[in-house]
């Protein structure tokens, strides 16, 4: 596979595309016309002695420091190395290429005046397979993410490390033995490569993928705990959700009707169910409608121009301004977080009732055939509300929390990494959490009939779990197969494409 920069706007599936799939990337012709007129401008400029920041000036609180000519190139190389002291385990590799591609897509409108060499480099990183190793800790959000995005750009000159077919190399190792070279930094180019929002948009678009598949999931618990409870679907009809109006609880009562079409288990009617069976489409649906909602924004962020300063590469004018700022980045991931608290809280509350036989409707005690010598999912259920708790914990807002900084030139800051960062561990939480979810609801459909009552859709839910994970007849340790699950859920396996 092959994605074609600058001939149209990237989406969401391009960037997954080239982060996990390893399509390579080329360059559209139009694309390299507009860069080297950002190029040409910048130099322009430089020959009749404009003052340009961070090019011949010191950055941030250092701007008002000129610099000699010669001074020009050492800056750009000495903004890598002041950068190198973050901490943390490392990244993904999937969102250290998702960024660095956004790096190459921030260049593409020639605003950036960096050279064509430069974003060949890049592409050279992303296309031989070579992915910067890049800790999480350091980026305040504010000029972008200037020290994981300093991370990817040290790479480029042979500094810091990378990794390759498997294998963690000091950068000159890793660059000789995909067959590429260091380059030497032009003026501006490592501001450039540092100055935006390349990290935390990364991770919002992996993330935007991720979520669904783990809400789409979560709902396939939801179906099947409502036939092992053999609850009403009277309350996901159409007629309800059109009532109230909102298109993500629409959607999220459709795909429930999808999934129960057919089952012999549900109630037309009758008594109402507990809410977590009762009120799904109003209470995730606008979690469904959040992220569907929020592609827009991602996509609008991801094709940006958002580095500073910025050159109009048609007049030559230069602007100083924040483009670089992740305000709207760190707000999106921050309302997420509050999203992933949401479905946890739904997880816990079902994986309560089924494991309860004062509520479970006749299913025994934690859900094994023989309680009392054997615990069943007692101790999941205790797994499922630390991991609930762990996602409340971290659904607090990261971009409340603004420190001055950097000699007070940075006095307001983004925290999008940290948005970013945390997104991602509660996302990981809520994940395993549904997987215990789906084993859970899976051994409550055995233990009130079997699988042949199910809905056309849950049985398909239930035969992926199936897959990975048996009846449990008695106690035994289930670990494996709880990443075994969470693992389908990461690849979409966990629904159909009918499904959605």
């Amino acid at each position: 596979m092959t994605v074609v920069l600058g001939a149209h706007p990237l989406s969401i599936e391009d960037v997954v595309r080239v982060a996990r799939e390893n399509a390579s990337i080329v360059i559209a012709a139009e694309a390299r016309a507009r860069i080297a007129r950002g190029r040409a401008r910048l130099e322009e400029l430089l020959s009749r002695g404009e003052r340009i920041y961070g090019v011949n000036t010191g950055v941030g609180g250092n701007v008002g420091i000129s610099l000699a000519p010669e001074q020009m190139e050492l800056l750009q190389h000495n903004l890598v190395r002041h950068l190198s002291c973050a901490t943390g385990a490392p990244l993904p590799n999937d969102v250290v290429r998702a960024a660095t591609l956004l790096r190459v897509a921030t260049f593409l409108p020639g605003t950036s005046a960096v050279r064509n060499e430069l974003v060949d480099a890049l592409a050279g990183l992303l296309n031989a397979g070579v992915t910067p190793v890049v800790p999480r800790y350091g980026s305040v959000g504010a000029s972008g993410d200037l020290m994981p995005a300093a991370y990817i750009g040290r790479v480029l000159v042979g500094m810091g490390e990378a990794e390759f077919q498997g294998r963690r190399l000091p950068a000159t190792e890793a660059l000789a033995a995909a067959g590429l070279a260091p380059i030497r930094f032009a003026p501006k180019e490592s501001l450039a490569l540092m100055n935006g929002t390349t990290v935390m948009t990364a991770v919002a678009a992996l993330l935007w993928v991720d979520a669904f598949h783990v809400l789409r999931a979560l709902l396939g618990a939801v179906a099947l705990s409502i036939e092992a409870m053999q609850a009403p679907d009277l309350p996901f009809h159409p007629w309800v959700h059109e009532l109230k109006g909102h298109p993500g609880q629409i959607a999220v009562a459709a795909y429930l009707m999808e999934l129960l079409e057919g089952s012999a288990y549900t109630q037309p009617s009758g008594g109402q169910s507990c809410y977590s069976l009762r009120c799904p489409p109003q209470g995730l649906g606008q979690v469904w409608e959040a992220l569907t909602d929020s592609r827009a924004a991602i996509e609008r962020e991801i094709n940006s121009a958002n580095d500073n300063p910025l050159i109009d590469p048609e007049t030559g004018t230069l602007y100083k301004a924040g483009n670089f700022y992740g305000g709207h980045i760190a707000r999106l991931l921050d309302a997420w977080k509050i999203d992933f608290a949401a479905m946890a809280n739904w997880g816990n509350a079902i994986m309560a009732i089924l494991v309860d036989d004062r509520f479970s409707g006749g299913l025994p005690a934690n859900l094994t055939p023989q309680p009392g010598v054997n615990c069943g999912f007692k101790g999941m259920q205790l797994s499922v509300t630390s991991l609930a708790c762990a996602v409340r914990q971290l659904a607090g807002p990261s971009s409340i929390h603004s420190l001055p900084t950097e000699q007070y030139n940075q006095d307001v800051v983004s925290l999008g990494m940290h948005a970013a960062v945390t997104a991602m561990d509660a996302l990981e939480c809520l994940r395993n959490e549904t997987a215990m979810l789906l084993l859970a609801s899976a051994q409550a459909v055995d233990l009130r009939g079997g699988p042949s009552k199910l809905g056309r859709g849950s049985a398909r839910v239930y035969e992926t779990v199936r897959q990975v994970a048996a009846f449990q007849d008695k106690d035994r340790p289930m670990e494996h197969e709880v990443a075994a699950v969470a693992a389908l859920i990461a690849n979409g396996s966990v629904y159909t494409n009918s499904l959605v």
